[in-house]
């Protein structure tokens, strides 16, 4: 018999102000994919202002459109040369990992291609580089009080200024992060 497993796909990671890791203070991170293997997320509230979307599409031949373009995100400190397209799920593409409903995320180049013609997501987030635990990792990390789990909200990750992303995430279920401490209690 199997041990059963509770995926916190779907879900924010916030960095509690008892973060044992410096990199990760004040961090959001939504979880796109877990499993007894491991996890993977992406910070949503990290700006990268070294590099625009403009540039991005310049450097990939692809035409810039006229609309207003995303500030680019560093998702984590792993492989920051990768991409990812974190969107809502209106738009569809052949090569798509539907996180929940209404969230999907892809590497694929079509989606930037279409991002340049103005056919591609409304809704979206540039990322460069994920978040990553082997198997094991993040149930330890949770048991440690660095993460508070709490159900996503797209509103959050795609319509909120990152600077209020962090506190807004935990206050959504009316926890001052600011102030938050380890309590123990006992029944």
């Amino acid at each position: 018999m199997t041990e059963e497993f509770n995926s916190l796909v779907g879900h924010f990671l916030v960095s509690t102000p008892q973060m044992p890791d410096p990199r990760f203070a004040e961090h959001v991170i939504y979880i796109c994919a877990h499993n007894a293997d491991g996890a993977m997320g992406l910070a949503i509230n990290r700006p990268n202002s070294s590099i625009t979307m403009a540039e991005i599409l310049k450097g990939a031949d692809l035409p810039v459109p006229q609309n207003t373009l995303p500030q680019i995100h560093i998702g984590g400190p792993v492989e920051l040369e990768s991409a990812f397209i974190l969107y809502l799920s209106d738009y569809k593409t052949e090569h798509q990992l539907e996180v929940t409903s209404s969230v999907s995320l892809t590497r694929e180049t079509k989606v930037l291609e279409d991002i340049s013609l103005g056919k591609g997501p409304a809704t979206y987030l540039f990322l460069l580089g994920y978040t990553g635990w082997g198997p094991g990792q993040l149930e330890r990390e949770l048991v440690e009080q660095g993460w508070l789990t709490l159900p996503a909200n797209n509103e959050i990750i795609f319509n909120m200024a990152d600077e209020q992303k962090w506190k807004a995430a935990a206050m959504q279920y009316g926890i001052d992060i600011t102030t938050f401490e380890d309590e123990i209690g006992y029944a």
